[in-house]
Parts: structure tokens; C-alpha cells; sequence
């Protein structure tokens, strides 16, 4: 076990999908440190709760008027492609200026 040769701290991990737990089959060193919170094991259903179990962050709800709240990873998702959507209109609003002037 990788996680084991570097030295378990707690904060080690693997995310399955939660349909596999019925057939999860683990050594008895993987149960062990499962149960002495060393290694944890996430069934998530979604990639949703992957990505909040790996980030630490809620994925985060829209409101009526389809806003997220901030620190969320949606809002974080929509204020970047904000970002990129005003650069790509800044781009080609200069370079569409260069070639008409």
C-alpha cells in the first residue's frame, strides 16, 4: 500500500463509488488502519461529493436568481469562467479594433 510506505497520517484516502462498497473486498492492513482513522474510504455517489471531499469545500446551491454562495466551488467555478468569457471579449475586442483602425 502506497499510502502505508510514505507513513499514514489520517488524511490518506480513496474514493469509490458508493454501488462498489457491497463488493469491496480489503487486507486485513487496510481494515486495520480504516479503523484506526489512519486511511478512510469514501463512497460518494456523485462527482459532486468527490470534489467536496477532496477540496474541503461545499459544491454549493443556486439561489432563485441562480447565484452561489460565496466560497463555494460553484461560485469559484462561475467567477472564473466570468473571467475567462471578459478576457476572450477583451481579445477580441482589441484585436478586431487593430484590424478596422
Amino acid at each position: 500500500m502506497f499510502c502505508k510506505q510514505r507513513g499514514l497520517t489520517g488524511d490518506q484516502g480513496v474514493l469509490i463509488p458508493k454501488s462498489n462498497v457491497k463488493n469491496l473486498m480489503l487486507r486485513k492492513d487496510v481494515i486495520e488502519a480504516a479503523e484506526d482513522d489512519k486511511f478512510h474510504i469514501y463512497p460518494v455517489e456523485t462527482a459532486d461529493e468527490g470534489i467536496q471531499i477532496l477540496t474541503g469545500l461545499e459544491m454549493g446551491e443556486a439561489d432563485e436568481e441562480g447565484n452561489y454562495p460565496e466560497g463555494t466551488i460553484n461560485y469559484k467555478v462561475v467567477k472564473k469562467l466570468d473571467k475567462l468569457a471578459s478576457d476572450r471579449k477583451s481579445f477580441v475586442s482589441s484585436k478586431n479594433g487593430k484590424e478596422n483602425g
